[in-house]
């Protein structure tokens, strides 16, 4: 509610059954009755939001191109007017004098920080350090940003990360970093379980694609993976991982690897049945589905097949069988590390295992860190750091000198 109690702030999609549709920002006039969308023509999906202490006026941030825009609105439905660009948000708050903002920004290089900006001047001030210290030990590059031109001619996104003490003069492998969602995306965010520096620190070239169906570019751009999981995302994928290569003398092309979890975990065992060129040396799975028609049955998110693969596995038109990685198996060579966690609901772990047991049956070189107490994700410490060495440990086994 507005602070003046008149009227309703809401976040609003309009398709139904779809969890990855355009969220608009909405206002309801508790007195007249009439809804407005503050934020249709932005073509992007609004993080979060606050009123302004008057509640003449609403702030907001929203994805873009890998990090974030800041906006303001003014309540009776105006144009919203860009604040701030190119700062990855995580949470916002008004100040009580209505004059300023604080953000809470993060980048690759540095975790969460919370700053000031204010709103006449459009200045960003930094508040807290809380790990200057700790950072100044360490030696972490920040992102770069390319674009490719990747499936349907399209402009793709390309995020890359260097290593510590990088030499453009020598050869470094690379590691592909393949995002979950499907309708997520790589950011200049210092993630706490992903994290692109942890990910390049051995000596890899860490690039990062945002795919058709990647947040943060459009609604159309996002709705172009539904229904063709492995067709516009997978040529994404290959086309800037061969645009990479031809375009940095430091990338060794002959050491190449990729990881991904969930959908990224997908596209990883997809890659496995399509991997005919070798361009992949070697592979990591995380929590990623392999098998569609038992994912349906088992998966706690039985509404979200349903809209990817157009209605159920039993019904004409359905595209379980089109996006299947098993139905590929047969062509898996490529060597691989599978992760699940057994709590995991979201992709049950049999996922995993078929998967494993593919790969054996195939005399595949895989191996299996299957964790008893994790679900989708790997939380707990003390299994985040066997999780580091193990991904660590099996890269370099491919990837290393």
């Amino acid at each position: 509610f507005s602070p003046d109690g008149k009227y309703l702030a809401y976040l609003s999609m309009s398709r139904e059954g779809f969890e990855a549709d355009q969220q608009n920002l909405m206002i309801y006039d508790l007195a007249s009755g009439e809804t407005r969308n503050l934020t249709a023509s932005l073509d992007r999906s609004v993080s979060d939001f606050a009123w302004s202490p008057d509640s003449r006026k609403l702030y907001f941030y929203v994805p873009h191109h890998g990090r974030s825009r800041l906006f303001e609105v003014d309540r009776n439905g105006s144009k919203p007017k860009l604040l701030l660009d190119k700062k990855d948000i995580g949470a916002l708050a008004v100040h009580p004098d209505g004059k300023s903002l604080v953000l809470n920004i993060q980048a690759a290089n540095m975790p969460y920080e919370l700053f000031r900006f204010d709103i006449a001047k459009k200045q960003l001030t930094q508040l807290t350090f809380t790990n200057r210290e700790r950072l100044a030990q360490l030696e972490m590059n920040p992102v770069e940003d390319y674009w490719f031109t990747g499936a349907n001619g399209d402009s793709v996104h390309l995020l890359m990360v260097k290593p510590p003490k990088f030499d453009p003069a020598k050869k470094y492998p690379l590691v592909h970093l393949i995002h979950g969602g499907p309708q997520g995306a790589f950011s200049d965010d210092f993630h706490y379980r992903w994290n692109s520096e942890l990910f390049a620190a051995p000596g890899y070239v860490v690039i990062m694609v945002n795919f058709h169906g990647s947040r943060g570019y459009g609604q159309d751009f996002c709705d172009a993976v539904s229904k063709n999981w492995g067709g516009a995302p997978f040529e994404d994928v290959m086309t800037g991982t061969r645009w990479a290569i031809s375009n940095f003398d430091f990338i060794d092309g002959e050491r190449v690897g990729a990881a991904g979890a969930s959908y990224g975990g997908f596209m990883i065992n997809w890659i496995a049945g399509h991997n005919d060129d070798n361009l992949f040396k070697v592979l990591v799975s995380h929590d990623g589905v392999y098998e569609q028609v038992s994912m349906f049955g088992a998966t706690e998110e039985l509404w979200f097949p349903m809209w990817e693969f157009n209605g159920k596995p039993w019904e004409e038109g359905s595209l379980y069988q089109k996006w299947n990685p098993a139905n590929h198996a047969a062509k898996f060579r490529t060597p691989m590390l599978v992760i699940h966690g057994e709590h995991d609901y979201r992709v049950p772990y049999t996922q995993g295992l078929q998967l494993f047991t593919a790969l054996q049956m195939n005399g595949v070189d895989s191996r299996l860190l299957f964790f008893p107490d994790e679900d989708h994700f790997v939380r707990k410490p003390q299994n985040a750091r066997l999780w580091w060495q193990t991904v660590h440990g099996w890269l370099g086994k491919y990837l290393q000198p």
